[in-house]
């Protein structure tokens, strides 16, 4: 049977042209070497090489063989990279981007999953907003994550959608709930937002925007805020309305805002997520780990896509 170490020392006779030079290469006796290459032939049932002075010169049959020799060492290479890299990963820290809301969603069961499967790892959860999380993936400090996305494009970055979340309007007065809420009446509300810090390139707040610039009108909010959290507190106290995703809402209304209520918008909007890294990465082992059980959580919770 064909056996790794013929296969090195074949190839080093066949590079070297010499028994006794890989021999030195490899760090092996001669005799040793010797006996690899003509196991080999043996097995094979053609000679290898042909003896020239001090050295030797290879036969047709080691041209032909040798490419199909180096495939099966560099498969072999890859495998023993491939369990060493899991080896790691079972030990070590795995990183993910996920913005605020979806951490809502899936970020405590996420982290729950992983640990499951494997005990000795650390776990890092990144990013309060999908700009902040897609700022560094493009720097390399992730290799991929779960964001929102207004569009479906974006430069040197494979996007994949996964999940729709909707828009709802969440009020604590039930006459703004009685019907689905247009753009002229969004845009006569008194309206307290979060993500202020993110407003001009949160994908939701695009979408809301865009309704309303398409109807003729002009957005406008009572209060800002940075967490979605804050800002259904408020809604709870009857200070102001909000827009959220329906996710967040269905989360957070029975915990801080139990006497409020959410209706849809006329039409009806919607925030993409998506599974996000760099266009043409090779991902590891620990990364499509994550990639796998967040896509399996967040479509267990919103529209799958």
């Amino acid at each position: 049977m064909l056996s790794l170490h013929q296969l090195t020392c074949f190839l080093a006779t066949y590079e070297h042209r010499s028994l006794t030079r890989a021999a030195e290469e490899l760090g092996y006796a001669q005799p040793s070497v010797s006996e690899q290459v003509r196991t080999l032939e043996r097995h094979l049932g053609v000679p290898l090489f042909r003896r020239v002075g001090r050295g030797v010169v290879p036969t047709t049959a080691a041209d032909t063989f040798r490419p199909h020799a180096e495939k099966v060492l560099a498969a072999a290479d890859e495998a023993q990279r491939a369990v060493a890299s899991i080896r790691s990963f079972e030990t070590g820290t795995i990183r993910f981007g996920m913005f605020g809301v979806a951490r809502l969603y899936g970020g405590a069961g996420l982290v729950a999953d992983v640990l499951e499967r494997y005990p000795g790892v650390r776990v890092e959860l990144v990013g309060r907003h999908s700009m902040d999380v897609q700022e560094n993936l493009r720097r390399g400090h992730l290799e991929a994550a779960m964001i929102a996305v207004a569009g479906l494009s974006s430069e040197g970055m494979a996007i994949t959608p996964i999940a729709r979340d909707e828009l709802v309007y969440v009020s604590a007065a039930p006459a703004r709930l009685t019907s689905p809420v247009t753009a002229k009446r969004l845009a006569e509300a008194p309206l307290v937002m979060a993500e202020s810090t993110y407003r001009d390139s949160d994908s939701a707040r695009i979408v809301l925007r865009r309704m309303l610039h398409e109807a003729g009108y002009n957005p406008g909010t009572r209060i800002e805020v940075e967490d979605v959290e804050t800002a259904v507190e408020l809604v709870g106290r009857g200070l102001a309305d909000t827009v959220t995703n329906k996710g967040a809402a269905v989360q957070l209304l029975p915990r801080l805002a139990p006497n409020a209520g959410w209706v849809s918008l006329r039409p009806r909007l919607y925030d993409t997520l998506a599974i996000v890294h760099r266009a043409g990465a090779t991902l590891t082992p620990a990364a499509r780990l994550m990639i796998e059980l967040a896509t399996q959580r967040i479509q267990a919770i919103i529209e799958p896509v």
